[in-house]
């Protein structure tokens, strides 16, 4: 592993100069920080004593937000309602650097919002406020418009599909397009349930149970070492032939991530995990990292490897964090 991780360093510096634009599901992670001391006298349940609030940019604008962490060059496309949510979102974008010009905000939108309550380092409860439904005919022509600009000013293209509706099958063959005219790298974070074809994408990251639903085969227990899991593997390669990818990396929580490639054999980069707090958004920073790590040059190996330092390190942080440029070269040097 460290013969791959050799020039971490070199691409890392890379990150700045580049520019990336990321597309999808727009949501407001909110965190309520608290203390138990007792137990509920009207159910067996804990009474959390608040103690703070925070907000966060989540899904695919935490997304950007990782991408922020490296270079001034983060854009992110998407649809954010005008309720006090949504205008809380668009405000952390604006406030953190991220060219939100392609954002929509529609009055008719419902925005997205997750909220956990955190006790002693403990996440209680997590509560979804979501209406998730298709693009109308108007959001869709919309977004299109925005498309062509955004695409045109960037190095790399992130699809982050949380299956929230913000997304759909002409907007994927019009990106998918736009990008491969353009000589982007496209790189994109499916969603199971929405069934969206990819075309000719740069490189796709599923987890190890989204790969098995979307090749349609029944999951299985993970198996030791992963490049003998071979249940995994034909997954893997299904999809590859079915998505027509260049590039499958496959996210294995606490066994790393497995990279497939057409023509080549798999590659497995172990975890990089020393502690793990909250797993909040580490899928997020992979998709940032590997995909700031192509557009820097680096090989899908060492995009990986990238990827999977990043991945540790939020990993052990609570809420939905990020990774500093400084916090992945001082991992990476790590043995």
């Amino acid at each position: 592993m460290q013969n791959k991780l050799v020039s971490a360093a070199k691409w890392i510096a890379g990150f700045s100069g580049k520019k990336v634009l990321v597309v999808g599901d727009l949501m407001l992670d909110e965190f309520i920080w608290g203390k138990v001391s007792r137990i509920s006298p009207e159910a067996p349940v804990p009474v959390v004593n608040v103690t703070g609030e925070s907000y966060y940019p989540g899904g695919a604008a935490n997304v950007a937000r990782n991408i922020r962490e490296f270079t001034a060059g983060a854009a992110v496309m998407g649809i954010a309602g005008t309720d006090p949510h949504g205008r809380r979102l668009v405000a952390l974008l604006e406030n953190a650097g991220i060219d939100i010009s392609a954002v929509q905000q529609d009055p008719a939108f419902s925005t997205t919002v997750k909220t956990r309550i955190v006790a002693r380092n403990q996440q209680v409860v997590r509560v979804d406020r979501e209406r998730p439904g298709p693009l109308t005919a108007e959001q869709t022509e919309r977004s299109m418009r925005l498309l062509d600009p955004a695409i045109a000013a960037v190095d790399a293209v992130i699809v982050a599909d949380y299956g929230k509706g913000c997304l759909n099958q002409t907007l994927a063959d019009y990106i998918c397009r736009l990008a491969g005219e353009r000589g982007k790298i496209l790189t994109v974070d499916p969603h199971p349930h929405t069934s969206l074809a990819w075309t000719n994408a740069t490189a796709i990251k599923p987890n190890r149970a989204e790969t098995f639903l979307a090749a349609g085969l029944r999951p299985t227990d993970p198996i030791e070492p992963a490049l003998r899991d071979e249940p995994l593997l034909a997954a893997g390669r299904e999809l590859l032939r079915k998505w027509g990818t260049r590039s499958l990396l496959i996210t294995l929580g606490e066994q790393g991530m497995a990279l497939l490639e057409p023509g080549a054999p798999p590659y497995h980069t172990p975890t990089r995990a020393k502690e793990v707090f909250d797993v909040s958004g580490a899928g997020d920073t992979a998709i940032a990292v590997f995909t700031l790590g192509l557009a820097a040059g680096a090989p899908t190996a060492e995009a990986a490897e990238l990827a999977n330092c990043a991945s540790g390190i939020v990993v052990g942080k609570l809420g939905t964090a990020s990774v500093t440029a400084a916090e992945l070269e001082a991992a990476c040097a790590r043995p």
